[in-house]
């Protein structure tokens, strides 16, 4: 059973650039954002693009949602709008997201995730990261092998800062379950 958070407070936390709340919000709502997505995509690759961009926009403008709507209503809107965007304009390569409030997000101390990844030996950890899909892997190695700063894997990546961000998050947590699996 999973336990509802107390979303009124995470949001408050939010918008004030706490991190911790940050992602819980991401951790709680990415499967209902992203089952929205592969409704309408039928693609699961576009549906992880478009879930990415969803909560890089949401964090971006935290400051602008209002408690009359379920905050899950609002990412589905932010959702659906992306969708909308990306398919009139086809090979959107970058968003327009406005980067000074999504910064704050970056991991400034070690996360749950990162403790499991750290305790694992270096040809386990290489083997678990193999089982990541590719762009999860990709900012993986770019991140902790590379020792790339967010903008560098930005640059490299062609993504905004703010989708490198959210999928390192996602990345890391994709990771501490492999191994927590593999553990178990």
């Amino acid at each position: 059973m999973v336990v509802k958070p107390n979303l009124q407070e995470l949001i408050i936390k939010a918008k004030q650039a706490d991190q911790k709340a940050f992602r819980v919000l991401l951790n709680y709502f990415w499967e209902d954002v992203y089952r929205f997505q592969l409704k309408r995509t039928n693609d699961a690759y576009e549906a992880e693009e478009i879930t990415v961009q969803t909560f890089a926009r949401a964090f971006d403008k935290i400051e602008t949602y209002e408690e009359t709507f379920k905050f899950k209503t609002w990412l589905i809107t932010i959702s659906k709008n992306i969708h909308i965007d990306q398919t009139r304009k086809q090979k959107l390569k970058t968003s327009e997201i406005d980067t000074r409030k999504v910064s704050q997000i970056a991991d400034i101390e070690p996360t749950v995730e990162d403790k499991i990844i750290k305790e694992q030996n270096l040809s386990n950890l290489l083997s678990q990261i193999k089982e990541l899909q590719p762009h999860y892997r990709e900012v993986i190695e770019l991140r902790f092998f590379k020792e790339m700063s967010y903008k560098e894997i930005a640059v490299r990546t062609e993504q905004p800062i703010t989708n490198v961000k959210v999928r390192l998050l996602r990345a890391k947590k994709l990771l501490a379950e492999i191994i927590n699996q593999k553990h178990n």
